[in-house]
């Protein structure tokens, strides 16, 4: 009898994950008793972090692309299709393209985070995000042509990719217009939809004397109602307004429907436990990265560590043994806090961050990693 590993989606978490059991079952998979299929929407594997340096002029979209049969193990079949349904009850994914369906034993859903702009009134036509990869191209032509009035970054959804992401983007553009001379022409305020600048405690209370310090407007308990393009202004359920001349939106995230249609949980999300990663609604399913509702960031580091764990659990199960390995909330992340300094932290379920002094060597740290980080989805790092 053949196992039947199916990993739907080719992010961090799909390919470190596909990697990790080609190595950690590579004599099954060599001898005919496993066979692992990683499913993907697209040819490309997609490194989304490359998009907050776009609208700076620091990187290029294609920077941010590999393909995906360049990163995954030649013992990893690829299937280039759109999963259409998921039987859990059968065990069966049906594709759009394929004739028949993809029947599994084990399934891992790595499906990410979707951009759902469009449940704000006026936010896609008053608003630019960097989330992706036009709307990072489109940012950098708004950004070059701006030369003074009032830059607007709102975070209208949570959670969202990249939790760290928005106070980034707020300290790179500050730097940026200073070393072009225009910051005493450029307003710059940031809005969060709860009572500080992030999240995370820890980070906020970190976070928000920097803010300060730059002079960078904060409009805290702020959610994002409607925006009115013609007026050029965003509106909270709180009753505030803002006006704007550029605004940058961090638009609501949602999983994906094809999840949310197999009853894995709400939204799009997979309700699962969040040490084992085990989908709580369906057997012998589990769930990593961004799709995962663990409560710890929706972050590549994340996605990666809990790879390991699921790639674990399953070459255990195969072999019949019980699965011990958990995954402990386990999160890093290099914080930019301007064009050449950044801060770190690490954390997990047990102990909080604590950010790291900005400094430039993290600065180059960060950057070495995203260079490193192709390594990485193969599973060499």
């Amino acid at each position: 009898m053949v196992d039947r590993i199916a990993i739907l989606g080719g992010g961090t978490g799909g390919a470190v994950l596909a990697n990790d059991l080609a190595d950690r079952l590579a004599a099954e998979i060599d001898a005919g008793d496993v066979e692992v299929t990683l499913v993907n929407d697209g040819p490309d594997h997609v490194y989304k972090p490359v998009w907050l340096y776009v609208p700076f002029g620091q990187r290029e979209p294609a920077d941010g692309r590999r393909p995906l049969r360049e990163l995954v193990d030649s013992r990893i079949d690829l299937v280039v299709d759109r999963v259409t349904g998921i039987d859990t009850g059968a065990r069966e994914l049906a594709l759009r393209d394929a004739a028949g369906s993809l029947a599994y034993d084990y399934l891992a859903v790595a499906t990410g985070s979707t951009l759902a702009p469009a449940e704000i009134p006026g936010l896609e036509a008053g608003g630019h995000d960097y989330y992706s990869e036009s709307g990072a191209v489109a940012l950098r032509e708004e950004l070059l042509s701006m030369t003074e009035g009032h830059l607007v970054l709102s975070v209208v959804g949570t959670p969202h990719m990249c939790p760290a992401a928005p106070l980034e983007f707020v300290f790179m553009a500050d730097d940026w217009f200073r070393e072009r001379g225009l910051r005493e022409d450029v307003e710059i305020t940031y809005t969060y939809p709860i009572n500080r600048v992030h999240g995370n405690a820890n980070i906020a209370e970190w976070a928000r004397p920097l803010m300060d310090e730059r002079d960078v407007g904060v409009e805290t308990f702020f959610n994002a109602e409607a925006v009115d393009p013609d007026a050029g202004t965003i509106a909270s359920m709180e009753g505030t307004e803002l006006d704007y001349d550029l605004l940058v939106g961090v638009p609501p995230h949602r999983g994906v429907d094809v999840v949310a249609e197999a009853d894995l949980g709400d939204r799009g999300w997979v309700d699962v436990d969040k040490h084992t990663l085990e989908a709580e609604r369906a057997e012998g399913v589990y769930a990593i990265g961004d799709a995962a509702t663990t409560g710890v960031p929706k972050a590549g580091s994340v996605a990666h560590y809990q790879a390991g764990v699921v790639a674990r659990r399953i070459a255990s199960e195969v072999r019949g043994r019980p699965a011990t390995a958990t995954y402990d909330g386990k999160t890093l992340c290099f914080i930019e806090t301007g064009m050449d300094a950044a801060s770190f932290v690490e954390f997990d379920y047990e102990n909080p961050p604590s950010p790291a002094p900005p400094s430039e060597k993290l600065h180059w740290s960060k950057l070495a990693y995203n260079e490193a980080y192709w390594l990485t989805a193969r599973g060499l790092l």
